[in-house]
């Protein structure tokens, strides 16, 4: 298409030449000086990207606005989440139209006998996922919702808290068994720093005195003593435990446990029938749990299994039980038993399969539930226990009706219950829970989330189909389109010389890190692109967790390079298969998947016509070489330490900012966050600040940065739909139709 020449010059960064020598090789760098956050150039610049990228976008100014309106259309405003019991409450978020934030509401239950708390282990926040949500004591009754006539009590109206701030975000919450206290955490500026906070919910006072940089909160049973997890000031690294006693200053907390080896994160909760607290330090491939009663919180914690290079094990508790899934015998795990009084001797309940991921394990007081991932897709397969011992009758399955879809269990606060809710959605069917009743069988519908202005499902349809990787491995792909926009032959070769309707656009997204399973969820904000004929794929490529851990095994350190070729494999065989034109493929990945779509962009230019690519990591080398940044020591264990020469060598071969060359080039829209932890905005910037001066086309390339967020973009709902509008008009435009 005929390329729009941009109003103005894009702005160029001066060089500054800097060398490293390291086996041999030296690598240069111009724009080291990009990571001054505090110099004023940098911000200067920053600011010229981000002007030169509005006036590069001030034609589609109409069409931004009219995507946002779609999207905004497609979205309920005003909602409740569905209710779910927790002690002598309910509870709930809601949304109002015109608030940018969720606010957390709960309601008084009917009276009933109290049986033993039960409460949910929750960890620190991570880099790819917080834990919000409520824990305290349980009620084994089963009334199904709060009553209208109940009066409503806001626990946290994210909107006043987030008055005065550009950013803000809850991270971990935790709630007194008796109701009254609540610990949360809170971001304002999006670096992921959190403070605590603790709340009187009787008065709705908070108490004076905070403490920075808190990761997990949990409480003791004595409803008093809160544990809660630190990080250090460089590398935030959830590296200690600290005991405070309510009501005290909080100069006056106990350290009690302190993990010195920086490739480990501490995270704490409690046992889902609340009579143990855990203490977890975990790094990429290792773990260790301590425990101690929730009943004794001055008391010492005890160990389960000593930590084991490669041995990964968490834990839960049952009837003096302990049920420990573990990948002792094999990549995938497996689930063992072991008394309280002998931790040590286990006895196995589900073996490890060498075709079937054990991700997690759900206990109750009457079965638990295994969430498994098979060919790709997960299951819930549900136990039920036959006595008081650990012997479980013949496993029940729930079945999902589609061919690619996302399943999980959804918020479960009673312990002893005879119903389990998860979760259910897929890329045509909106976000679903359920209650699943473990005597009959069956499933029941409490809620799917609905989508105004006018979405029938019948009009999109998903597939899933497979591609060949160049050494033979089957590598699925998902796909969802709009069945009566979609103008070329399905599944089908392409036929030399055949004529027929124009193909499609055709969009392609990719992770391939840290063994995170690509989730097949309902966007109501893609129906702008799918309304509009574009065919949307997920590559489930190497380096996820798809296909289990060694499907993580065979993407990552030094075989890295299988998830770039997975992923050029996948768009290949799409447009090959007819699903999309393949002079009208765009591609998105972000964080890990940004150094995904710098890698294929360096191998394969010729193959994209446009690439997104959200906060990415695309400075490998000079990351990775920086043990003072956060993330980097840990996560030698899943891109290699380049102080050793093999690894150097395999990450100098695929790092993006270093295999930049003259070429023609996709056009790109590269966003970032100025307070971004995960991956630090100098990346970007100094990745298309090098481009710039090296690629042959006309192209546009955009950098954008959100100068008051961090890793995730903007916090509240309406300014991020603003920012997805930004990436979508930009899309629209390289496939001509903008």
């Amino acid at each position: 298409m005929t390329q729009r020449q941009p109003p103005a010059p894009p702005p160029i960064a001066r060089k500054q030449h800097t060398e490293t020598q390291l086996h041999g090789v030296v690598l240069t760098d111009d724009y080291a000086w990009l990571r001054d956050k505090q110099n004023p150039e940098v911000t200067a610049y920053l600011e010229a990207e981000n002007a030169h990228a509005e006036a590069w976008m001030a034609p589609l100014a109409a069409l931004r606005e009219d995507l946002y309106k779609e999207m905004l259309s497609h979205i309920k405003q005003t909602d409740v989440s569905v209710p779910f019991r927790d002690g002598s409450w309910w509870y709930y978020t809601r949304t109002e139209e015109g608030q940018q934030y969720a606010i957390n509401c709960r309601k008084p239950a009917t009276p009933q006998t109290l049986r033993a708390p039960s409460l949910r282990l929750t960890g620190a926040p991570t880099d790819r996922s917080s834990s919000v949500g409520w824990s305290g004591a349980r009620v084994g009754d089963h009334e199904t919702q709060p009553s209208e006539d109940h009066p409503e009590q806001i626990i946290l109206d994210g909107n006043q808290l987030a008055q005065g701030h550009a950013f803000f975000a809850i991270g971990a919450t935790d709630i007194t068994d008796d109701g009254r206290w609540l610990a949360y955490t809170t971001d304002t500026t999006g670096f992921r720093q959190y403070t605590l906070h603790i709340k009187d919910l009787t008065t709705n006072e908070t108490l004076p005195g905070e403490v920075e940089r808190v990761g997990s909160v949990v409480w003791a049973a004595d409803n008093r003593t809160l544990f809660y997890t630190a990080e250090d000031e460089e590398q935030k690294r959830q590296f200690q435990l600290w005991r405070h006693l309510r009501g005290t200053p909080h100069t006056e907390d106990a350290l009690v446990y302190q993990d010195d080896d920086e490739r480990f994160n501490l995270g704490a909760g409690r046992t889902r029938d609340g009579n143990f607290i855990v203490l977890e330090s975990a790094s990429h491939i290792t773990s260790e749990s301590h425990v101690l009663p929730a009943s004794d919180p001055e008391g010492a914690f005890t160990l389960i299994s000593p930590r084991k290079d490669d041995h990964e094990y968490s834990i839960d508790h049952r009837n003096g039980l302990w049920f420990i899934r573990t990948n002792d015998r094999g990549r995938n795990f497996r689930l063992v038993t072991a008394p309280v009084t002998t931790p040590g001797e286990w006895t196995e309940r589900i073996p490890h399969r060498d075709s079937v991921m054990l991700e997690d394990v759900d206990l109750f007081a009457n079965f638990f539930v295994a969430c498994e991932r098979e060919d790709g897709l997960p299951r819930l397969r549900i136990h039920r226990f036959s006595g008081v011992g650990p012997e479980a009758a013949p496993a029940c399955e729930i079945s999902f009706p589609e061919p690619a879809y996302s399943a999980h269990p959804h918020i479960n606060r009673i312990f002893d219950t005879p119903t389990f809710r998860y979760a259910y959605q897929s890329l045509v069917t909106p976000s679903s829970v359920y209650e699943y009743d473990v005597a009959t069988g069956s499933s029941t519908l409490l809620k799917q989330l609905e989508i105004p202005g006018g979405f029938d499902r019948t009009l999109y349809a998903s597939e899933r189909i497979h591609t060949t990787a160049p050494d033979g491995v089957q590598v699925p792909i998902s796909l969802v389109y709009r069945k009566d926009k979609h103008g070329s032959p399905v599944s089908r070769p392409a036929v030399e010389g055949a004529s027929g309707p124009p193909l499609n656009p055709l969009y392609v997204y990719g992770y391939g890190s840290y063994g995170y399973s690509l989730p097949l969820g309902f966007s109501g904000s893609r129906l702008s692109l799918l309304d509009r004929g574009v065919v949307m794929a997920y590559a489930h490529i190497r380096g996820g967790g798809d296909l289990g851990e060694p499907w993580h095994d065979a993407g990552k350190m030094l075989l890295k390079r299988n998830t770039f070729t997975d992923f050029i494999a996948a768009v290949e065989h799409l447009t090959a298969s007819n699903y999309g034109d393949p002079t009208r493929v765009a591609i998105e990945g972000g964080s890990a998947g940004g150094l995904l779509m710098g890698a294929v962009a360096n191998m394969r230019p010729d193959l994209f016509r446009a690439v997104l690519s959200h906060v990415p990591f695309v400075d490998v080398m000079n990351t990775m070489l920086d043990a003072t940044l956060p993330l980097t020591v840990p996560e030698y264990e899943e891109w290699g330490n380049p102080n050793e020469e093999t690894y150097f060598k395999t990450m100098l071969s695929y790092s993006p900012y270093d295999n930049l060359r003259a070429a023609s080039y996709p056009a790109m829209l590269v966003k970032t966050s100025l307070n971004d932890s995960q991956v630090m905005y100098w990346e970007p910037a100094k990745y298309v600040a090098k481009l710039r001066t090296l690629k042959t086309d006309n192209n546009p390339l955009l950098l954008l940065t959100n100068m008051q967020a961090g890793h995730g973009g903007a916090s509240g709902r309406y300014d991020y739909l603003k920012e997805i509008a930004f990436d979508y008009a930009f899309l629209l435009r390289e496939w001509g139709q903008g």
